[in-house]
């Protein structure tokens, strides 16, 4: 029966070569790119072996190995793919619990991420061939870290397929994804920075200290302690590390028979009473596409997404800039005109978003100010909220109430023009965009530079119309106070006039490409 398992998994990896060129090309170069990189580790590994500190190689190889694991398990939860040995496909085959656990689990030793590993963890029994008993314990970790980071994979993988089943549910589960890649960018940063010669070397052996006595790094700590001479404490890990598979293991069993007999998810019809935002503003055309535009922003993942992703890029900005010296009451001036250049910027191709369903702007005879306007309301508000409260916030982190003018000023200037310059954009240059029921996630095909064009002529737009705020509020914090004042003049009536020449034209290029726009809607 298990032989029957392995040689299903290895029909299902020729089957992958069976796709289109461009397919197979693409994961052609990503197997080989997985070897090339497993060569390289191993070949570091045994170089590692000539080295005489033994406490620095074990740290760095626990630290290592508890980030792998982590790997196995974040990977495939947030973002979980099809699962081809899914446990619920041999429901009906009558294959009793154990045996399909067992089958499905060494099945997982047929892949790259198996071979990569293996051959990574080979290089580690190299690294400690300092000894027979040393080389006895590496075998022995590496075995466990193997059986291990594959079973926790395999269990990993058979959770996400048995959680996201639904579309809503993937879609969250990429965005904590992307959250979780963006937040750890500062700690990157962090660790780059760090005085290896004397901090770094003191935070990664505390780090590793802990890791080694936890499930994540007791199999990879069992060599290096044994070659440090703790053979107690490498005997004790070593049990650490067994018992923590016989536990998934018996977990992986447990799983398997619970999803043997539950049914996939499916999406619940979610019940709506009244007709939400369309009750509560006017009944004109720019109203009624204000309120479907706000239903788009609360419900469909194209949308929130990004209101999810935008409170993340001022921290990828400011933790560089604060660990590089830069003074707070500098740094806490770019969050708010950041988010406001963003929120601008997203509406560069709004109308590509509705696809087909923009013909019913086309007949029905909406005027194209009405159609810029609407779809300006639920960013315009957002931006304004951004203004308010991040510019309160700002004060109270710089404690100088002098540059709240400027800070405005700025920020509107930014929101406004970017708006601006995206309702012109958005209806004279509409680009194929990801289809609505799609992943956010996914790239549609583009047609020549035309899409980076526009999305450089809307940022390129935002920063040209606050270009005078920015001017007189740099003088402003160079010296004289007076020039703040000027700075939100400027930067309020530069992106009024922006904003209402862009609602103005953009409409008039609707009224005029309205066949051209829905030519594009069914192209896309």
């Amino acid at each position: 029966m298990v032989a029957q398992f392995l040689r299903l998994k290895l029909r299902l990896l020729g089957n992958i070569f069976q796709r289109s060129p461009w397919q197979i090309v693409g994961i052609s170069l990503g197997i080989v790119y997985g070897l090339v990189m497993s060569v390289l580790l191993f070949s570091a590994l045994v170089g590692l072996r000539l080295v005489e500190d033994v406490t620095l190689v074990r740290d760095g190889l626990i630290v290592a190995g508890s980030l792998t694991m982590i790997g196995f398990v974040v990977f495939p939860l947030l973002f979980g793919s099809e699962d081809t040995m899914d446990p619920r496909r041999f429901a009906l085959f009558g294959i009793p619990d154990r045996t399909l656990a067992l089958g499905l689990a060494l099945a997982a030793t047929i892949g790259i991420p198996a071979i990569v590993l293996g051959i990574v963890l080979l290089g580690t029994v190299v690294t400690w061939s300092r000894g027979v008993g040393e080389v006895i314990f590496a075998v022995l970790g590496a075995a466990l870290a193997f059986a291990t980071c594959l079973l926790v994979g395999r269990v990993a993988t058979s959770i996400a397929s048995l959680v996201l089943a639904t579309r809503r549910a993937k879609e969250i589960g990429g965005v904590l994804g992307l959250v979780v890649v963006v937040l750890l960018s500062p700690v990157i940063v962090v660790l780059i920075t760090l005085d290896w010669q004397n901090e770094g070397l003191l935070f990664l052996e505390a780090v590793a200290g802990v890791l080694g006595w936890t499930p994540l790094g007791a199999a990879f700590a069992v060599p290096g302690d044994a070659a440090a001479g703790l053979w107690f404490v490498a005997i004790v890990k070593l049990l650490i590390a067994a018992a923590t598979l016989a536990v998934l293991w018996f977990g992986w069993q447990a799983l398997v028979a619970r999803m043997l007999v539950t049914p996939g998810r499916e999406a619940s019809a979610k019940q709506y009473r009244g007709l939400g935002w369309f009750d509560r503003l006017p009944g004109t055309a720019a109203g009624a596409i204000a309120a479907r535009s706000l239903t788009y922003w609360g419900r469909d993942a194209r949308y929130w997404v990004s209101l999810v992703m935008l409170p993340l890029v001022p921290i990828i900005v400011l933790v560089p800039l604060t660990l590089a010296g830069f003074p707070i009451t500098a740094t806490a001036l770019i969050p708010v005109p950041l988010l406001c250049l963003l929120l601008g910027w997203t509406l560069h191709n709004d109308t590509a978003y509705d696809s087909t369903a923009v013909w019913l702007h086309v007949v029905s005879g909406v005027r194209g100010t009405a159609d810029r306007l609407g779809r300006l309301i639920p960013v315009l508000v957002g931006g304004m909220l951004v203004i308010g409260v991040g510019a309160a916030l700002t004060m109270i982190a710089i404690d100088d109430d002098t540059v709240l003018p400027s800070l405005i000023g700025v920020s509107t200037a930014l929101l406004f023009g970017g708006l601006g310059a995206g309702s012109i954009g958005s209806a004279r240059w509409p680009y194929p965009a990801v289809k609505p029921g799609d992943s956010p996630f996914q790239q549609p095909q583009s047609t020549g530079a035309i899409s980076a064009l526009v999305q450089s002529i809307t940022m390129l737009g935002s920063l040209l119309v606050a270009a005078p705020a920015v001017w007189f509020a740099y003088l402003g914090l160079s010296g004289d106070p007076k020039w703040h004042a000027i700075s939100f003049i400027a930067g309020t009536a530069a992106g009024v006039l922006v904003l209402v020449l862009g609602v103005f034209v953009g409409g008039r290029v609707f009224d005029r490409r309205g066949p051209e726009i829905l030519g594009a809607a069914l192209r896309a």
